[in-house]
């Protein structure tokens, strides 16, 4: 009789000890999401995105940039034609495109210096029409790319090519 209750206050403990560790698992995980979520702070909409007008159409103004990346030697990953997607599903949208571009001579080294600016690389500028019609072009900011990954300013004008793209396609 004893030995089935020695066997019993045996697991007993042993079940205890596993409680304890899960519970005190528990309060880590919790501390560190709440820690986390002490970290996150709001993000203003729009935050280091810059926009600039295009005196032109959309079909224009990506043409343009697609000829001035070519003459700079800079590759041109994709155009995607959101606008023209949403047609083939039925659906109604201004024309928006996005090109994504760059050089991994130039993107290499702001990777290096940071991995997750992969996530904003390669570039991207966007061309969409507003509901009045207005053409714009939008692009993250250098500052904020800078900011955002603590890129040495050396590195900058890896990315700084962006801005300068966007006014002359747009002029």
């Amino acid at each position: 009789m004893m030995s089935g209750y020695s066997g019993l206050l045996s697991m007993g403990i042993v079940l205890a000890g596993f409680l304890t560790v899960l519970g005190v698992l528990g309060r880590t995980h919790r501390s560190s999401a709440a820690a986390a979520s002490d970290k996150l702070k709001p993000v203003e909409k729009h935050a280091g995105i810059i926009d600039k007008p295009s005196n032109h159409t959309v079909d224009e103004t990506v043409s343009r940039l697609k000829d001035m990346l070519k003459a700079k030697g800079v590759t041109l990953f994709a155009l995607v034609d959101h606008s023209g997607e949403a047609e083939k599903v039925g659906m109604k949208m201004r024309p928006t495109k996005l090109l994504i571009f760059g050089s991994p001579k130039a993107g290499t080294p702001l990777m290096l210096a940071d991995p997750h600016a992969a996530l904003d690389l390669p570039l991207k500028i966007l061309v969409w029409e507003d509901d009045e019609g207005k053409v714009w072009l939008s692009y993250n900011s250098t500052e904020f790319l800078k900011e955002r990954y603590g890129l040495p300013q050396d590195l900058v004008k890896n990315v700084a090519v962006v801005e300068t793209l966007a006014v002359k396609a747009g002029e």
